[in-house]
């Protein structure tokens, strides 16, 4: 079988890529379809791994690091989540691709950041870049997330679950103001309901709508044991 060609050749030059399609997933929150450089490419990042988005925003360079939410098993795009600009978190990246037209591009860098996920439980961690890597083996994953800081997380649940030889344990704490602004909601529970031996998800709101049967309030020690 033919290897796809990955986009991310050298993890320190800069790719340019157009945007293929914008799409609005909630109230405050937008999916971004990139194109890459042909239907049979892949982005090369491998799970764990995130990427830098740069862009001349203002006459300045602005770079901001981000993890896509698809896979690298998915052909000829690759899809970020953003923050809506209008809501208090917007930023200036994410301003500049809520402004960005289709067919524009943002240069893509990576990939980037200390630890890969090898499968069946097993990462590859690298705390600096004087340090080795170092590989470590653990049968259970427990993560907690808050808001846009879900897309990681998804990553690595994501990789686990696509795999039906690999057992690894997966628990995820997920935090938000409320129910609306929950990210991947529906992808979440789908995961869980289709693979429920092998992975859970619970939520917590700051503002619960009436009838809210998970948590509420910030994360603390209870939601932690539970």
């Amino acid at each position: 079988m033919l290897q796809s060609p990955v986009t991310l050749v050298e993890s320190e030059a800069k790719y340019a890529l157009p945007l293929a399609e914008k799409i609005e997933i909630t109230h405050n929150t937008r999916k971004f379809r990139f194109r890459l450089p042909s239907d049979n490419h892949v982005l090369g990042l491998p799970a764990g791994r995130h990427v830098y988005l740069s862009a001349k925003i203002d006459g300045k360079l602005v770079v901001r690091p981000y993890t896509p939410v698809s896979s690298d098993d998915d052909l000829g795009y690759v899809y970020f989540r953003g923050i809506h600009p209008k809501f208090p978190d917007g930023g200036k990246m994410s301003q500049h691709l809520e402004q960005l037209k289709i067919g524009e591009t943002v240069e893509f860098r990576g990939p980037a950041g200390s630890i890969v996920y090898n499968g069946n439980g097993k990462f590859v961690i690298q705390k600096d870049k004087k340090t080795p890597p170092q590989e470590r083996v653990f049968e259970t994953l427990s993560m907690i997330a808050g808001g846009s800081g879900i897309t990681p997380m998804l990553q690595i649940i994501t990789a686990v679950l696509k795999n039906n030889d690999d057992k690894t344990q997966m628990s995820l704490l997920f935090a938000n103001h409320t129910e609306d602004d929950i990210l991947c909601r529906k992808e979440l529970d789908e995961l869980a309901l289709e693979h429920r031996d092998r992975f859970n998800v619970w939520y917590t709101v700051g503002q619960p709508p009436a009838n809210w049967v998970f948590s509420s309030g910030r994360v603390d020690d209870e939601m932690i044991k539970a």
